[in-house]
């Protein structure tokens, strides 16, 4: 007997969308230049992120969380996300294989005014595609690779989200480049100094350096002799720690997409109605 087909999924609900029942603006202004919506990239939780196309080229803008939870307020983390992106962006501008940030992001008033959108980033789109599941890369690209994470580090950052392929580029130059900073961790001021913190930030970098062997190992595993082929040695504690606390709360909201008709079974992120540009293939 066929098995009936699991129902198409359906948009999400505005709680579930950064920026509500809004999308993207349709035209931002950067450095006085007008730029036009040319696709959106995604729209979740955390932001809505698209390209648009201007007298310099494609930039990518990517715009921080505005809708509210329930009657919890919601643009002061929008602002403040921008904000440290753009910081994040500022901080690595010498970095070859990071994008440089853009100015500030604004839209056009009726009136001919441009507001500054605060919520809002950008930097150059990036020509290219995310990197593949065992993608045969160039030799030299986890070289490149390895030096960014090790220049990001040596600024005092942990990346941490170098397990997602999406946010590594593979650039039409074969080169890589590594894309949103939104969840790294920085810590600034006296708070960098003290214990806890600066024990994390090393933490956090140790598993910067797992993903990327990990990386290494299912891309381009010929680059390495037999012996260092095997994952489980650059393990650190810290993943299986990190693991009991982050696959609880990741299955949980997976859980919960599926429920509210968001994802189907198994609550996989290309399963949304409108998925993002990373997984639509």
């Amino acid at each position: 007997m066929a098995h009936a087909e699991a129902p198409p999924t359906k948009p999400r609900p505005r709680v579930f969308r950064a920026l509500g029942r809004n999308d993207p603006p349709a035209v931002v202004v950067i450095d006085g230049n007008e730029y036009a919506l040319a696709d959106c990239l995604k729209h979740d939780s955390w932001a809505a992120t698209g390209i648009y196309r201007g007298p310099a080229g494609k930039v990518v803008c990517k715009f921080n969380r505005q809708q509210a939870i329930g009657i919890i307020p919601m643009r002061w983390l929008g602002r403040r996300l921008a904000r440290r992106e753009h910081g994040l962006l500022l901080l690595l501008a010498d970095l070859k294989h990071v994008p440089r940030a853009c100015g500030p992001v604004g839209e056009r008033l009726r009136s001919g005014e441009v507001r500054v959108l605060p919520n809002a980033v950008a930097h150059p789109y990036v020509e290219g595609h995310p990197l593949g599941r065992g993608e045969r890369v160039a030799d030299d690209f986890f070289d490149k690779l390895r030096a960014t994470i090790e220049g990001v580090h040596a600024r005092g950052v942990a990346y941490v989200d170098l397990h997602k392929r999406e946010n590594i580029i593979v650039a039409d130059d074969g080169s890589p480049c590594l894309i949103d900073f939104q969840v790294c961790f920085w810590p600034r001021g006296a708070w960098a100094r003290i214990w806890p913190v600066t024990a994390m930030l090393r933490m956090f970098q140790r598993m910067d350096r797992y993903h990327l062997m990990k990386h290494v190992i299912r891309c381009r595993p010929d680059l390495l002799p037999p012996e260092a082929r095997d994952i489980d040695q650059y393990r650190p504690r810290s993943i299986r720690v990190w693991r009991r606390i982050g696959d609880p709360l990741r299955a949980t909201r997976r859980r919960i997409l599926v429920l509210v008709g968001v994802r189907k079974e198994g609550g996989r992120a290309e399963t949304e109605h409108a998925p993002e540009e990373a997984y639509r293939s």
